[in-house]
């Protein structure tokens, strides 16, 4: 098989080559704003990998219901970064949120809520992933195939530095692996990231984050249907209290119109 990280690497590295010519890149813009873009680029290359690390490693459902603690995260990062308005809901939102969090990963027999190495990369994920989002609506100068194309290069690096530094080996595969990870790039990784980075760019970050929440929904299948997984009592408590959190930052997001 693949590790991840080569995977995500071949994959981005994919994208960001066919997408070059239309990225229309300004070297004087991106220079104009470098610390933001900076940030973007590496919470655009941390997400990305942790994301298929975690998924690859841990359990779909539970990394992706961590993962999408990021509506919370969006929200205070939107006010620090943007200047966004936050309600008194907001406390009520960060305890559903954490509080679900703590629901779905305490371990009675410990007496505590031990995070093995997938809910870490989970929950960093999705941190950068919020991250990522305020970033991408916060770089006002540049279009959005510059922005799409700095944050695939920013996953092409930090994904090298990441195989550097372990190190993880070669793949040992196939040429049919290596080539299905370059279409995966090039249908999946290109059009996904796209879709996001226009998303995000035209409507307030909360809402982009809850919209995606439908990701679980297919994720939560998908682990069913091809995996077998099945989910605790304990995991669906801790995922609606997760999910009203991340519905609150909405309509927190509507009333602050």
């Amino acid at each position: 098989g693949m590790h991840g990280a080569w995977l995500t690497l071949v994959g981005y590295g994919a994208a960001f080559v066919v997408f070059m010519p239309f990225a229309r890149l300004s070297v004087t813009a991106v220079l104009r704003c470098r610390a933001d873009v900076l940030a973007l680029m590496l919470a655009a290359g941390w997400t990305n990998l942790a994301f298929v690390l975690a998924v690859l490693e841990g359990e779909v459902v539970r990394v992706v219901l961590l993962f999408y603690l990021s509506p919370i995260w969006a929200v205070l990062l939107g006010r620090w970064l943007l200047g966004e308005r936050l309600s008194r809901s907001t406390w009520v939102m960060l305890g559903l949120g954490l509080g679900g969090a703590l629901v779905m990963l305490w371990d009675p027999a410990v007496g505590r809520a031990p995070l093995n190495r997938a809910d870490l990369l989970a929950l960093t994920a999705g941190i950068a992933f919020a991250l990522n989002n305020v970033m991408t609506r916060r770089i006002t100068g540049l279009g959005i195939p510059a922005k799409t194309q700095l944050a695939w290069l920013g996953v092409v690096v930090v994904s090298a530095v990441f195989i550097l530094v372990q190190p993880v080996d070669l793949p040992d595969a196939p040429a049919f692996a290596w080539w299905t990870t370059v279409l995966l790039g090039v249908c999946g990784f290109l059009l996904s990231t796209l879709a996001v980075v226009y998303g995000v760019t035209h409507m307030p970050v909360q809402r982009s984050a809850v919209i995606m929440l439908f990701e679980l929904v297919v994720g939560a299948a998908s682990a069913w249907w091809l995996a077998g997984e099945v989910v605790t009592l304990q995991e669906w408590i801790g995922g609606m209290l997760i999910l009203s959190a991340a519905l609150i930052a909405i309509v927190q997001e509507e009333q602050s119109k």
